[in-house]
Parts: C-alpha cells; structure tokens; sequence
C-alpha cells in the first residue's frame, strides 16, 4: 500500500507548489474513517481510495482532485458527512465528494431505478465541475482492475455499465487509454472465450510479426530523418475490444483481419504531419480509402491526427497515426490535459474555450436531465454516447 510520503512525492513530480498539508490530512483522515474495513479481495479498504488518487496522479490533476480521490467514499462507506468535509477540507472539495456519493438505496424501488437517479446525479454533479468525472473514471477504472473477487452476476453488472456508461464517457471525453483499459476488462468479464480467443492470436502476431514490425519501424524513421523531420515512431497492437467490434462489424474470421499492427508516428509541427504524410505516401503502396484527417476536421472529442494505412513489408497492412506531441497528449488524456485542472481552476467558461468535448457534455447532461422519466433516462444516456451509431425505427 502506498505510504502517505510517497503520494506527496508523485504529486510533487509534476507540481513543486503542492499542498503538502492537504494531501497529508485527507490522507490521515480517509485512513481512519475506513478503519478496519475490508474490500471484496481481504486487502484493506483504504487501498482502493489510493489507488484511485495514484491514476488521478498519472493525469497529473489538481491537489483538490487527488485529496477527493481518497475521500470519495467516506460519505457514502463511512460515518464521515458532507458537512464535516466542507469544514475540515472546504466546500469545493465537498461539493466533488457529495457528487461521487450514490443516493441510498433505500428510498428507490429497482435496481433500474437507482441506477438511473444515481447517473443522473453523478451527470448533475459533472456540468458542475468535470473533475468529478476524472475521479469517477478513475474509481471505476480501479473497481474494474479488481473485480475479479466480485461475485459473478455482480462482476457481470458492474461490467455491463462500465460498457454502457462509463467507458463511452472516457471516450467522448478523448481519454482513449482509459477507455481502452475499461473495455478490455469489461470484454474480459463479459465474453471470456472470445477474450481469449483474440488476446492468444495476438500474442502469436507479436512473435510473427516481429522482425516486421521491426523493419517498418526503422525504414519509417530513417526516410523521415532523411527529409529533415525529427520523428518518434512506436508500433502498437490494436486493443482486444477494437478487433472484436471490428471483426462483428465486419462479419470476417480473426485470420481475414489484416491490420492489427499499427504505427504513431511524433512529429514536432502541424507542417511536419502534412510533410511525414507525403514522404509516407511516397515511399509505400497506401491503401485507398483509408486516409483521414482528423486534423484539420478534428472529432467532437478534441482528437487530432492523420491517419493513413499502407501496405508495408511482405504484404502486411500497417495503419499510421501522425500527430504532434501536443496533439499525442490530448489524444492520450483527452479532458485531463487541458492545463486548467492543474491549476485547479474550475470556470466553466474558460474550460469551454479549451474543450469542445467539455461543451457537448454540459449540453447533453442539460438536455439529458430535463425532466426525463427514470426508464427513459437511462435509455437516453447510453443514445447519446453512442451517437456514432444511427438508429433507424419503422
């Protein structure tokens, strides 16, 4: 378990101005209210409140963020209350916690029900202030890395929303590594043998394909470095969930799918994207209509990129992503690396001006939350995060 020194110093990695005397009492305090309690797994309580603030401190959040990630469930697990969090740590840090804390059961009817009034809330408390979604990520992110010591119906739920709900919402809010993550824990749960099935295939590609990935790799970097660009290039696997959907989507067998590899390529400048992109085309046999420039139309969720597909060594398809470092940050951290939540700066209008991500979030939540019954609410969220799909009625 992490000791309270070593948090400090993770958030002091990335902010020298930390409050070490936040972080030390939340610490303290959160350690105390769980006392003895134990997790599914037998660990202590208090681990998972931890672990949740050490993703938070991969995002490199706010001090505000990372002292509500070990307070997110004293409220709700524990004897603490909103009123003695609002004094002991302020009404801004309160405010967070009380978003991330579930409605008692007790006055709902079905688990429908209280599922739909707890989104509903959670959704509330996020046009808000959106650090309470980067909390409830990384809270469900942690839940979703144990659930293995759950029961299987509740491991099977719990993963059903986490495809449903929680996993789209990273996505629109362009945190593709935290959604990638939840969907492939979620898959893991959900359809094992299929899991299974591609993650072995997978392995074997990666021995297979190792000498070309190696080659495509260095004969990408050097004909770039040759023209003047200075490029980073890693190559990647494709996530076991992306290939499923793919593989349904496109109603093929696992061996027919030809890109699995694919490639980022670094570059320093939004000319050195356009520049890589010719010198690729020019080097390799490109694959016609997959070209996208999520550059000059960037998606609704900030993503910015090229992307290309060529035909490299013995006939192997490889797909290019081209970005900036900058572009690569927002990619990866979507929402959370907009330099706003470190300072710990909350107005919304500033945040609009960084994110159009941000924007279609408070604008669904406003429309979403307009006095939509309970049935009608949960099935409205999980359409509006799917907007990439088209539903057609008779």
């Amino acid at each position: 378990m992490m000791r309270q020194y070593e948090l400090v110093e993770r958030v002091q990695a990335y902010n020298p101005n930390t409050d070490e005397a936040l972080l030390n009492k939340a610490y303290v305090y959160a350690m105390q209210k769980h006392g003895t309690q134990k997790r599914a797994s037998g660990d202590p309580y208090f681990a998972h409140p931890l672990e949740v603030a050490a993703i938070l401190t991969d995002l490199k959040l706010d001090d505000a963020s990372i002292a509500v990630a070990l307070l997110h469930d004293t409220i709700e697990d524990t004897d603490a209350t909103r009123a003695e969090i609002d004094q002991l740590f302020g009404p801004e840090i309160g405010a967070i916690v009380d978003g991330l804390t579930k409605i008692d059961r007790l006055q709902l009817v079905t688990r429908e029900e209280a599922q739909a009034e707890n989104l509903r809330k959670l959704l509330l408390a996020i046009s808000a202030d959106v650090r309470v979604l980067l909390v409830k990520l990384a809270d469900r992110l942690h839940n979703m890395r144990t659930l293995d010591f759950m029961p299987e119906n509740k491991r099977k739920r719990i993963a059903t929303e986490t495809m449903d709900i929680y996993a789209p919402l990273a996505g629109r809010m362009g945190m593709q590594d935290m959604r990638q993550e939840l969907e492939d824990l979620a898959f893991r749960v959900l359809q094992p043998d299929h899991y299974q099935a591609i993650t072995d295939r997978l392995g074997e590609m990666k021995s297979e394909f190792a000498d070309t990935i190696k080659t495509i790799k260095t004969e990408l970097s050097e004909k770039l470095k040759g023209d003047g660009i200075d490029a980073r290039v890693s190559a990647r696997v494709k996530s076991p969930w992306s290939i499923f959907t793919k593989i349904e989507r496109k109603q093929i067998a696992l061996e027919q799918l030809s890109d699995m590899i694919g490639f980022r390529v670094i570059v320093p400048t939004v000319a050195d994207c356009y520049k890589a992109l010719g010198i690729v085309h020019t080097n390799w046999k490109v694959v016609p209509g997959r070209f996208k420039d999520y550059i000059s139309v960037p998606k609704h969720n900030d993503y910015r990129s090229i992307h290309t597909t060529i035909v490299g060594v013995g006939r192997q398809r490889a797909e290019l992503q081209i970005r900036t470092e900058e572009m690569h940050r927002i990619a990866e951290l979507g929402i959370a690396a907009h330099a706003l939540y470190k300072e710990g700066a909350t107005d919304i209008h500033k945040i609009e001006n960084e994110s159009k991500a941000f924007v279609w979030l408070r604008s669904t939540i406003s429309h979403l939350t307009a006095g939509s019954s309970t049935e009608d609410f949960l099935e409205y969220t999980k359409l509006e995060l799917f907007q990439d799909q088209v539903f057609c009625f008779t």
